[in-house]
């Protein structure tokens, strides 16, 4: 018999309290988003704080427009992970409850809507400020992957998002009538634990690579370099790690049990890899661009 891992009894909430009647709670997933927005926030203020780092010696920003920034990207990606999830993944239920598109306390933010969200923030930011926006999309694509670790292994201490069924023995069996739903599995089902994964390949092995270059290899000194790297190396993890995730409900139907949104014969993409496939392809693209401006070649 296959090992198969229990799912760890760790509670969602961290504590809760109560106050004139009302219960307040600090969730895991909140704190992994406060935490990954402080600790970007140190790494960019570290970055525009060594001015070798940069083209001409001179960082694009100061200390104090970074605390600027700050806000505007919290507000794209609240407003753009929440926009992202209605018009990314259930539609139709929000256009029939449009009085829900605002309960963000039910659940429900899309990457993809929040990183628009902050690229439309990135552009207004650095417009009003006269920042070359390249320069600012660099440094918190330099920031993001810790978010991303955190907030994947939030994903994991909540029971969410976790992937396929599998027989291979770190399978994790998750607790909810939803995780052991597996007609084809006898006894409890193990799934893959795909939270951890992406936690390692978009939060640790994504940003190791990122701040190396922008410290060992001067790639801040090429700007769009760094965030192009960051667009196409999440869109290639992403793609990766949905071939082991369980896909969304809404898109899994008795004829399309692995939820493909786009059928190729037996196989298929996910809305995960659809949404990853412009993301490797833009990243790929402005690394090229960013390299031909300079006159030098991409680095490696």
């Amino acid at each position: 018999m296959l090992a198969k891992i229990p799912f760890p009894d760790i509670s969602p909430e961290i504590f809760s309290i109560s106050l004139f009647g009302m219960e307040f709670s600090l969730r895991w997933y909140a704190l992994a988003y406060i935490v990954g927005i402080v600790i970007g926030w140190r790494i960019v203020v570290a970055a525009v704080r060594r001015p070798r780092l940069w083209r001409g010696q001179s960082a694009p920003m100061t200390p104090a427009q970074v605390e600027d920034l700050l806000t505007w990207v919290i507000l794209g990606v609240i407003l753009g992970g929440r926009l992202g999830f209605v018009l990314f993944y259930r539609p139709l239920h929000y256009l029939e409850n449009p009085g829900e598109i605002l309960m963000v306390w039910q659940g429900g933010m899309a990457f993809h809507g929040g990183l628009l969200g902050v690229v439309a923030a990135c552009i207004l930011y650095s417009w009003r400020q006269g920042i070359p926006w390249l320069s600012v999309a660099d440094v918190l694509c330099l920031a993001t992957p810790p978010g991303l670790l955190l907030g994947r292994i939030a994903n994991f201490i909540n029971g969410e998002l976790w992937g396929r069924p599998t027989d291979l023995p770190w399978g994790v069996v998750f607790p909810g009538p939803l995780a052991q739903h597996c007609p084809t599995v006898a006894g409890a089902c193990a799934r893959h634990p795909s939270q951890l994964y992406e936690a390692a390949l978009e939060g640790l092995v994504l940003g190791a690579v990122l701040l190396y270059l922008a410290w060992r290899r001067g790639a801040l000194k090429v700007p769009g370099q760094i965030t192009g790297l960051f667009f196409a190396g999440y869109g290639l993890a992403r793609f990766v790690v949905e071939f082991a995730r369980q896909a969304d409900p809404q898109f899994i139907t008795p004829d399309n049990p692995m939820g493909y949104v786009l059928r190729l014969g037996e196989a298929g993409l996910t809305m995960g890899q659809i949404l990853s496939l412009p993301m490797i392809l833009f990243g790929a693209g402005l690394i090229l661009y960013a390299s031909r401006a300079r006159g030098r070649r991409p680095v490696a």
